[in-house]
């Protein structure tokens, strides 16, 4: 039977209820703008009624549950756009700092330096013995070089920085993880007993959610998903297992968690690689499953997987653009020395050379063709005095008996070069060979002028022979091995003059032989700008001219970049969308709130009036009593 005491708990419940909505939607006030907080709900049920003779009466009302309003479907397609919107944003910003370094459409840069180069070189050709001009050529030349070593500098450096912040994101990725599983544990512990949700530690779990997504692309996966229908339509909530995983890799497992390892200890120049680490510690290579979110985006654009042998990424934009600027670097070397060597001097060294002197030359890494080139001797008043071919074929190599194949033994041969029945005065007789390693252990290749003939005013020269018009029809033996070289190095980060002409402008010569007035060097070398070269890049290859080569590089800078911005733009659009969408159901709204905290002050007013009349009730009983 009701008591008049158990009407005054029916007022006390109602004050309690209220007094929590209010708690709650206070918190969901001050916790508006705090990231992944989600909006509160309390849920209410009436408590077990009293049995009397006239039916059950109430007893009451009791705070079943406070729980948030979130909609895992529309968190799960946030979560993915998020991871979109870090890949394109990252990618396009990225992008754009690339592409500031080929200033190309503003007149400066490689190009407008290039052009400026071919000029000094027609300006050489009218002057072909005027030493201010040969100053000149020599600044100009440094400045191109300086130029394309810079621009190259910019790009490795931000290959490099890239590289630098795979390391820190991977570790940030190891960090969430090791706190996801953790959160783990605590919700399972908190919720073990169905008792209330751990609404505060599942808006933790998602922000790492959304983070982890953000970083790396990782989804999550559970075991089932419960609706909250009694809040809002849209409401669920995941409860069972729970796995986050990146393309097929479980990064956690529950309360454990998989670390994903970053080393560069294995490779030449410091990149990182990235590998799972599974429970018996097995490391196994995940480059190629990290397509998602910020580290994707570095790893496409960097390089992912990194080639053992040359310590370099095999792909990755930023890569591609590095190798692009090697290939134009090392076209232009090779073909300004090969065409360079055709000037007389006395002596000729190669660049260090790693191939084996009893190798073919053609098979080799050399950028040798087969054909022929010639050996030219002149005298004091630059006439020609000797000349011979040397072959090349796939069997030629760099060292061997006089009179063999190689190169070795066809320079040195006791042939008759000037059909005039002399043995002194033929190519032999003038010049030493020599392809061996030195004391400081780098092995060359070296052409020296006879000690007596060099005494006596005579000079050599590497003349490449043409098959065609076309100065890529040679042999290119003087480019690829850089012999008589205007350039030092061999691509982009080393592209140099040559440091004898450096340190002595005057050095530079505009003719073959030497004499006054000769300036078929200097009309090649202008000539070139014109001409198509072979410009290889792992298994491509591009036929094209210097100044193509470099327009490849600019334009599909350019052409990335604006790629990027473009999905960039879409997928802020879907983006907002999204977002928007996942607000709607999640995010307080301060004009509800307001709403709810009006409505919870009007139910507690409602409940302490209910006190009021039992207090009435029950000084009327007392007064009646005395």
């Amino acid at each position: 039977m009701p008591s008049i005491l158990n009407s005054l708990n029916i007022g006390y419940s109602g004050l309690s209820a209220a007094q929590v909505g209010i708690n709650t939607t206070g918190n969901n006030i001050t916790n508006a703008e705090v990231e992944g907080y989600t909006r509160k709900r309390v849920i209410q049920a009436a408590q077990t009624p009293l049995f009397s003779g006239a039916g059950n009466v109430g007893n009451g009302t009791q705070v079943a549950d406070i729980q948030r309003i979130f909609d895992n479907f529309v968190f799960d397609r946030y979560t993915s756009i998020s991871a979109d919107k870090e890949y394109t944003e990252f990618s396009q910003k990225s992008l754009e700092e690339l592409s500031t370094y080929f200033p190309e459409i503003d007149g400066v840069g490689v190009k407008s330096d290039l052009t400026e180069y071919y000029n000094m070189w027609q300006t050489f050709t009218d002057n072909p013995d005027n030493p201010a001009i040969k100053v000149a050529l020599a600044q100009q030349t440094e400045t191109l070089t300086q130029r394309i070593t810079q621009t190259q500098d910019q790009v490795t450096g931000l290959q490099e920085s890239m590289n630098n912040q795979l390391e820190l994101n991977i570790n940030q990725v190891n960090t969430i993880i090791k706190e996801l599983a953790s959160l783990n544990t605590s919700i399972d512990s908190s919720e073990s007993g169905d008792v209330y949700t751990a609404n505060d530690l599942r808006d933790r779990r998602n922000v790492l959610e959304r983070d982890l997504s953000r970083l790396i692309g990782a989804t999550t996966n559970s075991g089932q998903l419960e609706a909250n229908i009694q809040i809002n339509s849209n409401s669920n909530t995941k409860t069972g297992s729970y796995t986050v995983s990146v393309n097929g890799f479980n990064i956690v497992d529950g309360s454990t968690y998989h670390p994903i390892v970053v080393s560069n200890e294995n490779t030449k120049n410091g990149f990182f690689e990235v590998s799972y680490e599974r429970q018996d510690g097995v490391l196994i290579p995940m480059e190629e499953s990290l397509t998602g979110g910020k580290i994707g985006a570095i790893l496409d654009l960097r390089g992912g997987s990194i080639d053992s042998t040359t310590g370099v990424p095999l792909d990755g934009t930023i890569q591609k653009v590095v190798a692009q600027l090697d290939a134009f670097a090392k076209g232009l070397i090779e073909a300004t020395n090969n065409l360079y060597a055709a000037s007389s001097t006395t002596f000729m060294n190669s660049n260090p050379q790693t191939v084996d002197g009893n190798s073919s030359l053609v098979n080799s890494e050399l950028n040798i063709n087969e054909g022929s080139f010639n050996l030219v001797i002149y005298d004091i008043d630059g006439n020609e005095v000797a000349r011979r071919s040397i072959n090349v074929d796939v069997a030629t190599s760099m060292s061997g008996l006089v009179n063999t194949n190689s190169i070795e033994g066809q320079i040195l041969g006791n042939n008759d070069d000037n059909n005039d029945g002399s043995a002194n005065n033929d190519i032999d007789d003038f010049l030493t060979f020599n392809f061996s390693q030195s004391a400081d252990g780098i092995t060359r290749m070296e052409l020296s002028m006879d000690p007596l003939s060099k005494s006596q005013g005579y000079t050599f020269s590497l003349e490449d022979t043409l098959t065609t018009p076309s100065y890529s029809s040679g042999t290119n033996f003087a480019g690829a091995l850089g012999l008589g070289r205007y350039f030092d190095g061999d691509d982009a980060t080393n592209i140099a003059l040559n440091s004898t002409l450096r340190d002595n402008p005057t050095n530079i010569s505009a003719g073959f032989s030497g004499t006054a007035g000769d300036n078929r060097v200097a009309l090649s070398m202008v000539q070139q700008q014109f001409e198509s070269y072979d410009f290889k890049i792992g298994t491509e290859s591009y036929d094209t001219t210097v100044y193509g080569m470099f327009d490849i590089t600019a334009t599909f800078v350019g052409i990335s970049t604006n790629a990027a911005i473009s999905k960039n733009e879409t997928t802020s659009v879907q983006f907002s969308a999204v977002e928007l969408e996942y607000f709607s159901v999640s995010k307080v709204s301060i004009d509800e709130e307001l709403t709810n905290l009006i409505k919870y002050q009007t139910a507690y007013g409602a409940a302490a009036k209910i006190i009021t009349t039992i207090d009435q009730m029950m000084q009327t009983l007392l007064g009646i009593k005395q």
